[in-house]
């Protein structure tokens, strides 16, 4: 799956992915009116709404991008009406030949971790059926439980040629609490950036690793030294956009061939129409200002990186 995704970055030279993340608060009032009209002002009228809305902007924006990123917690709020519609979202992207990033920060140990693994990479055995569960292409990870979370997800990687995103160093302010902690003369960041290099010559594609990682926007001279330790890791870079982050912040992320990144906007994308630089599309035309949000984060991204 490392293989599809560089090579679909390469083809619509946009090293980005739409953050697939919808608050209620979001979706314009003409989809919610529809869709409670059908299911009524309950879970399933909620989640109606998220996948109407997700649905127009993937058909909006799929042929200018090569994957999203659907943030599973912003389902999970709406309970099973919102899992099924988070279903929906990574099936239809699928038929749209996207590659889906499922942002679901897992992180245990055991069977746990396996379990957590083949729910949303792999297969589990019904019956005599191998059957996909929620199936995307990759998943973030958090490490923090060291390789016994890591490793269950590496053997799934390895069966399905799928791949993964350990956090690194996240955009958050606070991260640094954790993060920035100095141990052996390096920042903790540092040390995990080390295992992620080392996990990834495990499961190598042709040119770059299924073990990829997060690491913020926010923090450039960092995304600079972790590209270093990193050189065949993808990186993910969330904080683009509503975060703060611009192109220019993201050169540093970048290997000298112009990949090895892919930069995640999120509401600065999906709630684009609520921007006063795309107010003219209004809310019935949210789906187009969303499209005119990734020509515009195409753009800044390729200028900073031909300078």
């Amino acid at each position: 799956m490392i293989n599809k995704l560089t090579e679909k970055i390469k083809k619509t030279g946009a090293p980005i992915v739409v953050g697939l993340d919808p608050m209620l608060s979001y979706v314009p009032e003409q989809v919610k009116k529809e869709a409670f009209s059908k299911c009524g002002e309950t879970l399933e009228g909620a989640a109606e709404a998220i996948w109407q809305f997700n649905k127009a902007i993937v058909d909006a924006t799929y042929d200018l991008i090569p994957a999203v990123k659907p943030q599973i917690a912003m389902y999970e709020q709406f309970g099973v009406p919102g899992l099924v519609a988070y279903k929906k979202t990574v099936d239809y992207c699928h038929e749209k030949d996207l590659v889906v990033i499922a942002d679901v920060k897992r992180g245990d140990i055991g069977s746990t971790s396996a379990a957590y693994a083949d729910a949303h990479l792999g297969k589990v055995l019904v019956g005599e059926k191998q059957l996909a569960g929620f199936d995307a292409d990759f998943a973030t990870v958090n490490p923090y439980l060291g390789s016994d979370g890591i490793q269950p997800f590496l053997n799934v990687c390895k069966q399905e040629k799928k791949g993964i995103f350990i956090l690194v160093k996240t955009s958050n302010p606070s991260s640094g609490e954790f993060q920035d902690r100095l141990i052996d003369g390096k920042p903790l960041y540092e040390h995990v950036a080390e295992k992620v290099a080392q996990w990834g010559e495990e499961v190598m594609g042709d040119s770059y690793s299924y073990v990829g990682a997060v690491v913020g926007a926010t923090y450039p001279e960092m995304g600079k030294a972790l590209r270093k330790v990193m050189p065949k890791s993808y990186i993910l870079v969330p904080g683009y956009g509503a975060q703060g982050g611009k192109g220019v912040d993201l050169v540093p992320f970048f290997n000298e061939d112009g990949l090895g990144a892919i930069v995640n906007s999120s509401r600065g994308i999906i709630a684009a129409y609520k921007k006063e630089e795309y107010a003219t599309y209004g809310a019935q035309n949210f789906a187009d200002a969303s499209r005119a949000a990734v020509e515009a984060m195409i753009q800044d991204i390729s200028t900073a990186l031909r300078k």
